[in-house]
């Protein structure tokens, strides 16, 4: 089976890319200018294909510039195929699958998966909140992996008297997905009554239906919605009515096998780029009529303002 063109040959990838991010025709991403008069293409033996110029600031620019792509010495078409090996793949691909597919080194095929989950992330703040009225958001929360320091003693301060099992030595993770629509997915440092508060009340609308299971981390935070209706799990009850929380816990189905079948391993100041990239994939998923290619041209729209670099990678938790 041969490969489409753009992921290929150079000279098509970055025509894909910029039909993704200049729909209207380029403009500068160092001073804004956007009138295609005062734009050119700058042509020459001596200059690389894809370069304008503004006559604005006076400053060169490509269709990477700004973006996870910029000053990469991958070539184009490479980074398009793999960002479509991560959109397409239900439970992702592994940085060594990548190396092997794309023919680079280990450390460049791991730097390029989290460039491109960095681009599946929304911008901080620019998400509308989830539900309304006669809609209905679950919420839950669930525990996986061992974090990078263990809790050696309970939220009173007092020690733990022997090993302790279950949500106290694992990461912490709370979600909320609308039904028929977007999940929300946030690494915690513990999954409090006051995170969990915070996290709803920021990304949800109060005119909500809000589904849990019976927790004691929601009957207060409940209160504060239209609605507030539980499952109690511990009965062997899951559904009553429309009332479950089976949405939200396929997710984690979905999110816990990619983890542990595919990923293996994952340190916990990178967790919140992995949940990126599977709420992404959620969120443009086929049910909601966004087939493979879709997928990963949504990613490229997305890559804009997304700076990162190996250095903020892994010298820090949120960068």
């Amino acid at each position: 089976m041969s490969l489409p063109e753009i992921f290929t040959n150079e000279d098509k990838a970055r025509q894909h890319l910029e039909a993704q991010r200049w729909p209207a025709g380029p403009f500068c991403p160092h001073c804004g200018n956007k009138n295609p008069a005062r734009i050119r293409k700058l042509e020459g033996k001596s200059t690389r294909p894809g370069v304008y110029k503004c006559n604005e600031c006076r400053k060169p620019f490509s269709v990477t510039v700004g973006t996870v792509f910029e000053r990469s010495k991958v070539p184009l078409h490479m980074w398009m195929y793999a960002t479509h090996m991560m959109t397409s793949s239900k439970k992702g691909i592994s940085a060594h699958q990548l190396m092997r597919m794309l023919g680079v080194t280990y450390p460049t095929a791991w730097f390029m998966a989290h460039r491109i989950r960095e681009a599946m992330g929304d911008i901080p703040g620019s998400a509308e909140p989830a539900g309304g009225e006669g809609k209905t958001v679950e919420c839950d929360e669930t525990y996986f992996g061992k974090p990078e320091k263990l809790k050696t003693a309970r939220k009173d301060g007092t020690p733990y008297t022997k090993k302790t099992r279950g949500p106290a030595n694992k990461r912490a993770i709370v979600a909320l997905v609308e039904r028929g629509g977007s999940v929300r997915s946030f690494h915690v440092e513990s999954a409090t009554k006051d995170t969990v508060r915070q996290i709803l009340v920021t990304n949800v609308r109060r005119s909500t239906r809000l589904h849990t299971d019976e927790s004691r981390l929601y009957p207060e935070v409940g209160k504060e919605f239209a609605e507030h209706e539980t499952v109690k799990h511990s009965d062997y009850e899951y559904v009553r009515g429309d009332v479950h929380t089976n949405t939200i816990e396929g997710y984690f189905s979905v999110f816990k096998r990619g983890m542990k079948g595919v990923y293996q391993h994952c340190s916990e100041k990178h967790l919140h780029r992995y949940l990126k990239e599977f709420d992404f994939r959620y969120n443009n998923r086929s049910a909601l009529g966004v087939e493979d290619s879709e997928r990963r041209d949504i990613a490229l729209a997305k890559i804009a303002g997304k700076r990162l670099t190996y250095r903020r990678i892994n010298g820090s938790v949120n960068a």
